[in-house]
């Protein structure tokens, strides 16, 4: 999915005289995970496919300061953030899209109070825009009649309340949509947020992405789908634990769009 993909940084535009119409944020795991650098090629190809106006902010562009502020170093948190919103600011960003909810989350309602107030979107209610008018088109039927779950991330879902856009992109594969009992604002968290990821879990009988794969099983997909890079790695490690990755795929929506896509 490397095939002459076009990524312009905010700095190219600038030299040129341009402003783009969206800044996509490519996020930590989106830019140095290689699982999650797929996720990211699969969003840049669908933008390049609909002639979206794009840049990201390449080294420019630090960590939001999520891990930092969920594990408890506010100061950090906040040095962090400073340094990104006066990069945003030059810039004059207005609208931003990424495929992280945790940088979403923390772009979007913790960045306003330290001077950097933009429109923040999520990729799925991003993609679901282009959709609908009509600048991108899905001919492919690779979906058609799959059974798919999605798994809603905590920081779109419950803190955000954004459950419908990545069922509407699912929906649109002409897919099976099957639901877990535990989801939208009944979800359970795969165990990856508030800085987990990047820690073993404390001593128990059974880790949390173990019990989310779980709700997943039992509705016997074929494909999980998700909208986080850190769910998606979760998930993936709990299909690995129940040695079922040759019947179940773990897919971003934006990989599912771009597998679909027959341009």
């Amino acid at each position: 999915m490397t095939e002459n993909l076009i990524v312009p940084t905010m700095a190219e535009m600038l030299a040129q005289g341009k402003q783009p119409e969206v800044l996509f944020w490519v996020g930590c795991a989106g830019s140095f995970d290689d699982r999650a650098k797929r996720i990211t090629k699969a969003f840049v190809k669908l933008l390049n496919n609909a002639n979206v106006s794009f840049a990201v902010l390449g080294t420019e562009e630090s960590c939001t300061g999520d891990p930092a502020k969920r594990a408890g170093n506010e100061f950090l948190f906040q040095m962090q953030a400073m340094m990104n919103i006066q990069v945003l600011n030059a810039y004059e960003a207005k609208k931003i899209v990424t495929a992280c909810p945790h940088c979403f989350n923390t772009l979007k309602n913790e960045y306003p109070e330290l001077g950097g107030t933009y429109e923040v979107v999520h990729h799925t209610q991003f993609l679901k825009e282009l959709l609908d008018s009509d600048r991108l088109r899905i001919q492919g039927g690779t979906y058609k009649g799959k059974r798919i779950t999605f798994h809603d991330p905590c920081y779109l879902g419950r803190a955000n309340t954004i459950y419908e856009a990545p069922r509407d992109l699912i929906q649109k594969l002409d897919a099976a949509l099957v639901e877990m009992k535990r989801s939208k604002a009944n979800g359970l968290c795969c165990g990856a947020g508030g800085a987990q990821m990047f820690k073993e879990p404390e001593s128990g009988n059974k880790d949390i992405n173990i019990e989310r794969t779980d709700d997943a099983l039992e509705v016997q997909p074929q494909v999980i789908a998700t909208g986080c890079p850190f769910c998606n790695t979760m998930l993936t490690d709990g299909v690995k634990h129940h040695e079922k990755e040759t019947e179940i795929k773990v897919m971003d929506i934006a990989e599912l769009i771009a597998t679909a896509e027959d341009l």
